[in-house]
């Protein structure tokens, strides 16, 4: 039988589960396990049947892992460098691989970003790019807002000459829910400074096209 959506089901927090997790993400994981306990009950789910019997618990520390770029500050921090070979030309990552969270509907999308600059006085180790993608994407998130984000970063931070961000993702609220149409893909791209040039665009786009 279904429970009364106005209650809300007090978690069942086995006290080992959390027992290496800090006090403040301890308090996050019970109120939102005794959240999800309370829609599984709505939905009239046997709360004793083994399988659901953590499962409030598991959904709540994984909503705190998946979200975690929340609690990280307004931005991420990353250091820079001083561009003191006088490098001028493109700076590429691809296929960096991230998991974000539908805002819409709180189900994952998920694929791959390919972020360029050219830089002027400051330059960024490689790896922040993915840290930089990675910050932004731990939050409900909506992929164009994810794609402008990360090419802004670069901008404030970096005052590049230019800066490009081309993501593709597939998003299960279009796979499982609604039109249901596995494997389309959403491409979203933002611009900065001399990316707007065509012949630049292009630059990026055949290093994009480029397996070797």
């Amino acid at each position: 039988m279904s429970q009364d959506p106005d209650i809300i089901v007090p978690p069942h927090v086995p006290p080992v589960a959390l027992a290496h997790v800090g006090e403040e993400e301890r308090r996050k994981v019970e109120m939102i396990a005794g959240h999800v306990r309370g829609i599984l009950a709505t939905l009239g789910l046997d709360l004793a049947d083994p399988n659901l019997a953590e499962t409030d618990l598991r959904v709540a520390k994984m909503y705190v892992e998946m979200f975690h770029g929340l609690s990280e500050g307004a931005e991420p921090k990353v250091t820079t460098f001083p561009n003191d070979e006088g490098y001028s030309h493109m700076v590429m990552e691809k296929q960096i691989p991230f998991y974000s969270m539908c805002a819409h509907h709180l189900v994952p999308f998920y694929g791959h970003a390919h972020i360029a600059y050219i830089p002027r006085e400051r330059i960024i180790g490689l790896s922040k790019f993915s840290r930089i993608l990675e910050f932004y994407a731990k939050r409900p998130q909506l992929q164009e807002r994810l794609t402008e984000q990360v090419v802004r970063y670069l901008e404030e931070n970096l005052n590049p000459l230019g800066a490009m961000v081309v993501i593709e993702a597939r998003h299960l609220c279009v796979e499982m829910r609604g039109v249901k149409k596995p494997g389309a893909v959403t491409v979203t791209s933002a611009l900065r400074g001399v990316f707007h040039q065509k012949q630049v665009r292009e630059e990026f786009l055949d290093l994009l096209r480029h397996n070797g």
